[in-house]
């Protein structure tokens, strides 16, 4: 069997980034470790680091109760509060955010500021959004589908500047500005996916496009992954969307020549060698 790995599978600068420092301040043994949310979308890396010591704390109340130790700002990036809990508490903190991000943070902050509404292409719910709307000035808008861009409930000629969620889907993000265009706002578009994103997305079609199958890894909540499944799915109806290799089902894959593997930005490259050396192996 064929075998076809995408180069832009795996990790991100950005993640990359980030797990390096968590990792670095675990085995400073500089007292507890703790990461602000998951580290990434990923479990099997989340646990070692568990086992390491570093602990995961989910809300601002736990932040609030520490007396002492290290917090790791994870890539997605936090809300202002969340920097001015910290400092009030005179808690020791290391800023993992991503470049890209904090360059989003710095666009809302400013914009808002000088008066435009605020229009956030992506997921309401992902943490990066999240922190995104927490450097506003004004309340924000996200839209994440045709419907949401039609109702937006602001008037004709409304100043508003429009940015993405780094990992959005770059057709998806041009056809809800395309929407957003006709509604005639004084519109300021900023492009904000990130440039990783863009290449491991156009790799994983181009591939899923010339495959029988294709396999996306990625953790369960990894926002990044998910799309890239879509991508893949569209282009190739046997598409698979794995954890890990325990998730592999090989039945399917009997009657397939050639198999294309892609990951999420927030895969270990240890288990992407895994699935490729055992798909390639097995046939």
């Amino acid at each position: 069997m064929e075998v076809t790995l995408a180069k832009t599978a795996g990790f991100c600068f950005g993640v990359r980034r980030a797990v390096e420092k968590v990792y670095e301040q675990a085995d400073s043994g500089e007292g507890p470790v703790y990461t602000f949310g998951p580290i990434i979308h990923n479990e099997e890396v989340v646990c070692d680091l568990e086992e390491k010591g570093v602990r995961v704390l989910h809300t601002e109340e736990e932040l609030s109760a520490l007396t002492e130790g290290t917090v790791i700002i994870r890539s997605h990036g936090v809300p202002r509060r969340v920097y001015e809990l910290l400092e009030s508490r005179g808690i020791h903190y290391v800023d993992a955010t991503c470049p890209f991000v904090r360059k989003i943070h710095r666009i809302v902050e400013q914009r808002s500021r000088e008066g435009r509404r605020i229009v956030i292409i992506g997921n309401d719910r992902h943490p990066e959004v999240e922190g995104i709307k927490g450097w506003c000035h004004t309340a924000p808008f996200v839209v994440d589908s045709p419907e949401a861009a039609a109702d937006l409930p602001l008037e004709e000629g409304t100043p508003i500047c429009i940015v993405s969620q780094t990992t959005f889907n770059y057709n998806n993000f041009q056809d809800l500005v395309e929407i957003l265009e006709k509604k005639r706002y004084d519109r300021l578009v900023l492009n904000t996916i990130c440039s990783a994103t863009e290449e491991r997305q156009n790799e994983a079609r181009q591939i899923a496009a010339c495959v029988d199958a294709m396999i996306v890894i990625g953790g369960r909540h990894s926002s990044n992954t998910q799309k890239l499944f879509e991508i893949c799915q569209k282009e190739c109806k046997n598409t698979y969307y794995i954890q890990t290799l325990v998730d592999l089902d090989l039945k399917p894959f009997q009657s397939f020549r050639h198999v294309g593997i892609t990951a999420g930005a927030s895969t270990p490259n240890k288990i992407i060698e895994e699935v490729q050396k055992y798909v390639g192996n097995e046939f």
